[in-house]
């Protein structure tokens, strides 16, 4: 029996895989909304989702990219109060970075802002920003005092 995965099954696949499993399994699947049974319609309808999907990460990407190269070109400054050798009192965050990022008209979540030191020195800093998975960002950040 062939099926069309609705859902990920573990050890079988991946959602809209189409899998041969034997009947018994297959009427499990079934019955258990995890996947429907190969016909031409189903295999049209399949198709059809996958292009629109496609379609739609594109679309997705190509967002991106305009914020990528919006954010290429700026710097973040912060004022912040530091020592006689540089050292910052605390440190910038993520969550600062993303309200100031707001101000500026952009709404990223924070948990894609990727600290790999902290950011507790005067100077200009670089954060990763992933806008997508195909899509990644440097952005400066300068603290002054």
């Amino acid at each position: 029996m062939r099926v069309i995965l609705l859902q990920d099954v573990k050890k079988q696949g991946k959602k809209n895989d189409i899998i041969d499993v034997k009947d018994g399994y297959g009427s499990y699947l079934i019955n258990n909304r995890l996947a429907v049974l190969e016909t031409k319609g189903s295999s049209k309808v399949l198709k059809k989702q996958t292009e629109e999907a496609a379609l739609e990460e594109s679309l997705l990407i190509k967002d991106c990219e305009t914020i990528k190269n919006k954010l290429e070109k700026m710097t973040l400054n912060f004022k912040v109060n530091a020592g006689k050798n540089g050292q910052v009192f605390g440190q910038i965050s993520t969550k600062q970075i993303v309200s100031e990022l707001k101000k500026k008209g952009f709404d990223i979540d924070k948990k894609k802002i990727k600290l790999d030191v902290p950011i507790n020195t005067l100077g200009t800093t670089n954060v990763k920003i992933i806008l997508h998975k195909k899509v990644e960002v440097t952005l400066k950040i300068h603290l002054d005092k």
